[in-house]
């Protein structure tokens, strides 16, 4: 699986399913100058993700996306759909130590089940909240300013001058 970097929402994700195919995307990417990343593709996901909230070292919320029959992506912006899932201890600390590796105390982890565990695909500095909170039923918003509120020494209303 070849990945344009600047995509977004499953735009510029590329199945190849040959070496050949492969060599031909790369080269084709690579004669406009665009930066990309080939990823291992694990059939047994099925076409399914998980992506995991993480605030402050935790998983806040989980859900499991997807793909629309036929679609090896799960985006849910290409007809995927989202429920929440109870995550493994497994996945719950590999999501944790993925956004902890890259820096980020706010992250979405996006994860594949593997035959061989956890295969981290994306992490996320800015992941979209919607889909999240519609599956979950949880304020993910919330927690997140919580968390801002608590870790910058509390709100800042009292200070902005409007």
């Amino acid at each position: 699986m070849i990945k344009l970097l600047e995509g977004t929402q499953g735009i510029g994700v590329v199945l190849t399913e040959t070496q050949q195919a492969a060599t031909s995307v790369i080269e084709a990417f690579r004669g406009l100058n665009a930066n990309i990343l080939v990823q291992e593709f694990v059939a047994e996901a099925k076409g399914a993700d998980l992506r995991c909230f993480v605030i402050g070292g935790k998983v806040i919320a989980a859900m499991k996306r997807q793909g629309a029959p036929g679609e090896f992506r799960s985006n849910l912006h290409r007809g995927g759909n989202a429920v929440q899932v109870k995550l493994s201890p497994d996945e719950r600390s590999t999501a944790v130590e993925a956004a902890k590796a890259m820096g980020l105390r706010i992250a979405g982890v996006d994860l594949l089940r593997s035959a061989h565990g956890p295969v981290v695909m994306e992490v996320n500095s800015s992941p979209g909240i919607e889909g999240i909170e519609k599956a979950t039923k949880l304020d993910v918003a919330r927690k997140m300013i919580e968390f801002l509120e608590k870790n910058v020494g509390g709100t800042n209303r009292d200070r902005i001058k409007y």
